[in-house]
């Protein structure tokens, strides 16, 4: 699952409360390349989850991840979720984004 939003630093993870974000279901063999076309300039997030049981959402024990995760640029993971400033990427044109996934459990 993929989901792209212009959310605000402080709501960038709460995807589903953006009425302008863009979401995908991809299968895990055509995942190599993802194309959204026609994206307005602005700052973005981008937050990908391998939703190995198919349930629709990130699961988690005792607040980790137990499926794997990752987000626009990288950014290196500490103790919670990583701040807007280090997932946020600027589209002018056309923005490509390699998300590498993490698997904590």
């Amino acid at each position: 699952m993929l989901c792209l939003t212009q959310r605000s630093e402080a709501q960038f993870l709460d995807c589903a409360k953006d009425p302008a974000r863009v979401t995908r279901l991809v299968a895990i063999s055509a995942a190599a390349a993802i194309h959204i076309a026609a994206m307005a300039p602005g700052r973005y997030s981008l937050l990908v989850i391998h939703d190995e049981n198919r349930n629709g959402k990130l699961d988690t024990l005792l607040g980790m991840p137990r499926e794997g995760f990752g987000f626009s640029r990288n950014p290196a993971m500490r103790m919670g979720p990583p701040h807007y400033g280090d997932v946020h990427f600027v589209v002018e044109g056309h923005s490509r984004q390699s998300v590498k996934l993490k698997y904590l459990l």
